[in-house]
């Protein structure tokens, strides 16, 4: 197979579930987890002569989210039913939207991971929909089941550009417009509870050529690692048949993440398939340019503003100020500590390390750390004021994490308050040459690299009380 004559071209549809109380039309609960079909009414069940209500809130959101994308908002929208029959849509037809869509035009830069340089993806169209319900294969033999929960829960749907050249870049994408979404505060954008998902058009075509080949839509992924693998597949899948003189049939196919294939799962439709028609029970959806525009205004910090901010001031180099932006409360939380330590090295080394570190072992969520960021930056204060050493801090932290109580109070409880008594250092030396008589013998007739294991062995007999400053002192001291 010669990949190299071919060019890979990818287009992604991604599907974003609102975090809304309520579905798109109706009042029922949006909650994810609830037993099934209990969030369910005459409206998303589509009873005769139920009628549909648009969510307010729904449209707020997917603005914001469109907006974020530097999309054009257009004043006037239309909902459109688009059908076709499927056991989880109840109605036989989606409400979506179709030639008259909330939103067009934005772009999501990325940093391409094949030549280093920045990439702009652009987004064709940004719209509203409802979700249909959920299939459920496999739990019980035989049977599909049909768990109508979601159906009705607000979507937008933001479809991209052709504009991606590679299966890593889909996935920078991908993390991407997920950070995007979580500092506009409109989704969960969650893949393992379904609040995020992703179609991938792929398409493959003689380098150099201009005219898009026949795509094939790739569903079934469940992870961003799974999407790049999918797209990888479906690529070499499409070459091989290229090169042996075939013809790519549009289809719509199936990633198996088990056998890492793509399989078959129908005929790709078209647009005319679906038979779109303006939805007849609700009104073209009505903006108001000024409300828009207060709608900007609002709009948070978002990640790349961010990160440009805090590598303005706190210095931090490029790798760093990624992690520390990865999601926005833990941004928020390291700059709420590096403001009030006046100290951002040192809070991008705790909130990296021993935050994350408590973190992950817990399961904690960082908006509910029983460490507030103003504790923990009065902590480092200790620390850089000589009141306890940096070994003791990691203990204090850890009471602190356990207890909630301040650095000051932990410090004072469990008597790890810094000692510079010479007296009390001197004591702590003597015993540790005593307990240590071949580095003692060493480090005494010249070996001045055991200085560093001497002073460890100091730390740890008095509890990280002792000033590591002035032990370093005493045992040069003692070297003569």
């Amino acid at each position: 197979m010669s990949r190299g004559r071919y060019e890979m071209v990818v287009g992604l549809e991604v599907h974003v579930q609102l975090k809304t109380r309520t579905k798109a039309f109706c009042g029922c609960s949006a909650d994810f987890g609830a037993p099934p079909n209990v969030n369910t009414c005459p409206v998303c069940l589509a009873l005769p002569g139920a009628l549909p209500v648009l969510n307010e809130h729904a449209v707020v959101l997917a603005t914001r989210a469109a907006l974020g994308l530097g999309c054009t908002i257009h004043e006037t929208s239309v909902f459109a039913r688009k059908n076709y029959f499927y056991p989880d849509l109840p109605k036989g037809y989606q409400i979506s939207q179709f030639d008259q869509p909330l939103a067009t035009g934005g772009s999501v830069s990325i940093g391409s991971e094949g030549n280093g340089s920045e990439v702009r993806i652009g987004i064709t169209r940004v719209h509203i929909e409802e979700d249909a319900g959920k299939s459920i294969h496999d739990r019980y033999a035989g049977v599909t089941a049909i768990d109508l929960n979601r159906s009705g829960v607000p979507l937008i749907e933001i479809v991209s550009e052709p504009d991606i050249r590679s299966a890593s870049d889909a996935h920078a994408y991908l993390r991407t417009l997920k950070q995007i979404l979580q500092y506009l505060d409109v989704s969960d954008v969650s893949m393992e509870e379904g609040s995020l998902r992703v179609d991938a058009n792929v398409s493959a075509r003689p380098r150099g050529e201009t005219k898009l080949g026949t795509k094939t839509e790739v569903k079934n992924m469940n992870s961003f690692s799974g999407v790049e693998r999918a797209i990888e597949s479906e690529f070499a899948r499409q070459v091989t048949l290229l090169e042996a003189g075939g013809r790519v049939e549009q289809q719509t196919l199936l990633w198996d993440g088990g056998r890492e294939v793509v399989r078959p799962s129908r005929t790709k439709e078209g647009s005319h398939d679906y038979r779109y028609f303006p939805e007849p029970d609700l009104r073209p959806l009505k903006l108001d340019g000024q409300w828009i525009e207060r709608t900007r205004q609002e709009l948070p910090e978002l990640p790349g503003a961010r990160r440009t901010r805090l590598a303005r001031d706190y210095g931090l180099p490029a790798a760093e100020i990624e992690q520390i932006t990865a999601s926005p409360a833990f941004a928020e939380y390291f700059e709420a500590v590096a403001r009030a330590s006046a100290d951002g090295k040192a809070a991008y080394n705790w909130v990296m390390g021993e935050v994350s570190a408590v973190l992950r072992s817990s399961g904690q969520d960082i908006s509910a750390f029983r460490v507030r960021p103003a504790d923990l930056a009065q902590l480092l204060n200790l620390v850089r004021d000589g009141t306890i050493s940096h070994t003791a801090a990691k203990r204090v932290f850890a009471l602190m994490a356990e207890t909630g109580k301040p650095a000051p109070q932990v410090a004072a409880d469990e008597g790890l308050l810094q000692v510079g008594d010479e007296s009390a250092i001197s004591g702590w030396v003597e015993e540790v040459l005593v307990e240590h008589p071949e580095e003692a013998a060493r480090y005494l007739a010249g070996e001045k690299k055991l200085q560093g294991v001497l002073v460890g062995f100091v730390m740890k007999k008095s509890k990280g009380r002792a000033d590591p400053k002035r032990v370093n002192q005493v045992l040069a001291s003692r070297a003569g």
